[in-house]
């Protein structure tokens, strides 16, 4: 890799969340029936006209804002001429001359170190159907169906500059997009249900050069992690090539997620999408006054949330940007925030335990039922010494399964904490009598005996003794009995 550079340019396709499709009322629910949901226009019957949906012009709007770009006051639509099954009307209704937002940017960070990716264009656009293969991908399969049901749908696609030199800030890159268009509310960005994805368009050139070098195109990735895998595999098998002698093929190529390497699916070379406008449909004016209201409505985006977290609550940086890195996450820390003002603490359980729990069950957080409330009231037991941090992570994933209050939890499990010191001294006393040889290291300048006997002590009590307050008895009861 230290003789060539990557040079590495993503498309991502983002469905609009609009309740109806781009040109038709049509439902655009996801998982209903195959062709349920499909009409004259969004079949491109003959004679079939539709009219513009408004809001996603005005969703497409508000991302072109979140994304930096400027916005065109005069656009329109074109028709981009290709066959393929999943496209009814034999080509698609796109902005192929003059997209609706233009020259942006976002910044992304890997390994410590800011790059600003810039985003060449954010254009309106219909999806196509969706093809579903009989075999595990389309290369292994012998037919296909089609189902209609997503054809209209409104989508913006994201093309970014070809500035990415990596799998890790291709998949930076694409977190940092999900979350702002998430933020921004103009997307469920659900990669799993099709509502994001995502092309990489992937060369190497020798380093040091400024020649693009002959680049492939990389489909059928379905989550960033194998973003970040076709693109490494893909960098290191045009190196390859080019090594032994051999030219890179511009073509289309298509991830096998289970062998771990990319596939040629077709040939790609000089295209010709015979584009041109479409009469047929209205065009496009916005008044900068029309533009400035949807700025309007832009809510707090990620970085100036992280920033806030950082400079209001003293976060530090790096539990801002996990926090930060989800709307859903974010908006549960505030809401705890509220009710518990220690920013730091839930940071802590948030990373720790909140998200142990949702990766072990491979959950999102709208699936968990604890309440940002509940969540504030267990740290307030723990606070006031209630009960002890591990019991409190105890009583948290019965939080986590059941959304019952953390109160109750500890009443009825008669998890209260032991702080008084009559009911400790004489367990205190047993754990002594016991444990000779520690309390003699202890006592002879040893600082972990004391340690292994505070653990007896928990042991005992099964968790429930304040440890705090073993820690200080022992030590005094410790250095009475060797002064004696």
């Amino acid at each position: 890799m230290s003789k060539y550079e990557a040079v590495i340019g993503l498309e991502v396709h983002v469905e609009l969340k609009t309740n109806t499709k781009l040109y038709c009322g049509c439902s655009t629910a996801f998982g209903k029936e195959p062709n349920t949901q499909v009409c004259p226009v969004c079949l491109g019957l003959p004679g079939s006209t539709g009219v513009l949906n408004r809001k996603a012009v005005e969703l497409a709007t508000k991302a072109g804002l979140a994304l930096n770009c400027e916005i065109e006051t005069y656009t329109w639509f074109d028709r981009k001429n290709y066959y393929y099954p999943d496209l009814p009307k034999g080509y698609q209704i796109s902005q192929v001359f003059r997209p609706i937002a233009h020259n942006g940017y976002l910044d992304i960070e890997v390994d410590g170190r800011n790059k600003r990716i810039h985003i060449r264009r954010a254009h309106l656009e219909e999806d196509p159907g969706k093809l579903t293969h009989s075999g595990s991908s389309i290369t292994t399969s012998h037919s296909s169906c089609v189902d209609y049901n997503r054809s209209g749908i409104p989508l913006i696609e994201i093309v970014s500059e070809p500035e990415i030199s990596s799998g890790a800030e291709a998949k930076a890159y694409l977190e940092k997009l999900k979350a702002i268009l998430e933020y921004a509310g103009v997307s469920d960005v659900k990669m799993e249900q099709g509502s994001l994805r995502c092309d990489a368009n992937v060369s190497v050139r020798p380093l040091g050069t400024s020649t693009l070098g002959t680049k492939t195109e990389i489909k059928n990735m379905n989550s960033f992690r194998a973003v970040e895998r076709a693109i490494e595999y893909e960098i290191e098998r045009q190196i390859e090539v080019l090594e032994d002698g051999g030219e890179i093929i511009q073509e289309t190529r298509g991830w096998d997620e289970n062998k771990g390497i990319t596939v040629a699916m077709r040939n790609k070379e000089n295209p010709d999408y015979r584009c041109f406008m479409d009469q047929e449909i209205a065009h496009i004016e916005l008044t900068p006054e029309w533009i400035e209201g949807v700025r309007a409505t832009l809510p707090e985006l990620p970085d100036a949330r992280r920033k806030r977290l950082i400079e209001e609550h003293g976060l530090p940086a790096y539990d801002a940007e996990i926090i930060t890195s989800s709307l859903d996450l974010a908006e549960f820390f505030d809401a705890v925030y509220a009710e518990f003002p220690d920013a730091k603490t839930i940071s802590n359980w948030i990373m720790g335990e909140l998200l142990r729990l949702l990766n072990a069950r491979n959950m999102e957080l709208f699936e968990a039922k604890v309440t940002p409330k509940y969540f504030a009231k267990l740290l307030e037991l723990i606070k006031k010494g209630t009960i002890s941090n591990k019991i409190g992570k105890e009583v948290f994933e019965q939080m986590f399964e059941t959304g019952q209050d953390p109160e109750r939890i500890v009443k009825d499990k008669g998890l209260v904490q032991i702080s008084d010191e009559g009911q400790l001294a004489s367990i205190l006393t047993e754990v002594i009598a016991k444990n000779p040889k520690s309390v003699a290291d202890f006592q002879s300048g040893k600082e972990q005996a004391l340690g292994f006997l505070v653990g007896q002590v928990m042991k005992a009590t099964k968790g429930q003794a304040n440890p705090g307050l073993v820690n200080s008895m022992l030590r005094k009861m410790l250095s009475q009995n060797n002064s004696g």
